[in-house]
């Protein structure tokens, strides 16, 4: 389970130190992008981009999976799903809010499709532990796709059941709602994992999670997009 700290004092503190660090971080971000990862910051400028909220226990987690999707534009870590306006990390992690660990990812359906994220989703994370995602426990941590409109809906409950059919699990709590009110996580949450590698929960936890989608996803993987591109530009200039 994620550590926080019990001191207020110790608490504010970290607080304080690591907003500070995530917005340097960031300004540096502005003039010159993560090479290879999608932004943390959503982009607007393309209309014909659309958005998709998933949960699948903690959002560091879910985050960097989805920063090496091809065509996965941007991503927010944030919360949904719960009955009080603007929630804290603090207030979240106690479960008395109601709200999920969501990431809000903004995409490029011409390069990935919905159906796709949704098999990222769905594979990358236990749909079959309620409230749970290893030593991450609680409803903040439930597995859960909060839908934009019906096309998303229907596409859900397919894939959901099509996974169940083909026996991949044998049964899938994931919750599957509309899209509620978003609100996107402090500062030093965004780009948890890039900034924060060698931590000892992203090295045990997160990197296995990477590792498990670059071998399943081998086709919409980020990095071997960019190595193709690579290898094409090359062949072209011979």
């Amino acid at each position: 389970m994620k550590r926080i700290v019990e001191s207020p004092l110790l608490f504010l503190i970290a607080n304080i130190c690591l907003c500070l660090c995530s917005f340097t971080w960031a300004v540096a971000q502005d003039s010159k992008p993560t090479k290879g990862l999608a932004s943390a910051v959503p982009s607007t400028k393309d209309s014909k981009l659309e958005t998709a909220i998933f949960g699948g226990g903690c959002f560091w987690c879910t985050e960097a999976v989805y920063q090496r999707v091809n065509g996965v534009k941007s991503i927010v870590s944030g919360y949904a799903g719960g009955t009080v306006p603007n929630p804290s990390y603090k207030a979240v992690t106690t479960g008395a809010t109601g709200h999920a660990e969501v990431v809000q990812v903004t995409f490029d359906p011409d390069i990935v499709s919905f159906e796709e994220l949704l098999l990222v989703f769905f594979k990358t994370h236990d749909p079959t532990s309620l409230n749970q995602q290893g030593a991450d426990i609680g409803t903040q941590y439930r597995s859960v796709v909060f839908y934009a409109d019906d096309a998303q809906r229907l596409a859900t409950e397919k894939i959901r059941d099509k996974l169940v059919d083909e026996k991949i699990y044998r049964k899938i709590v994931t919750e599957i709602s509309p899209q509620p009110e978003f609100y996107p996580a402090e500062a030093y949450h965004q780009n948890y994992f890039n900034t924060h590698p060698q931590e000892s929960y992203c090295r045990s936890v997160i990197v296995p999670k990477i590792a498990k989608f670059e071998k399943l996803f081998e086709d919409i993987s980020r990095k071997n997009a960019e190595k193709r591109a690579r290898k094409e530009k090359k062949e072209s200039k011979k």
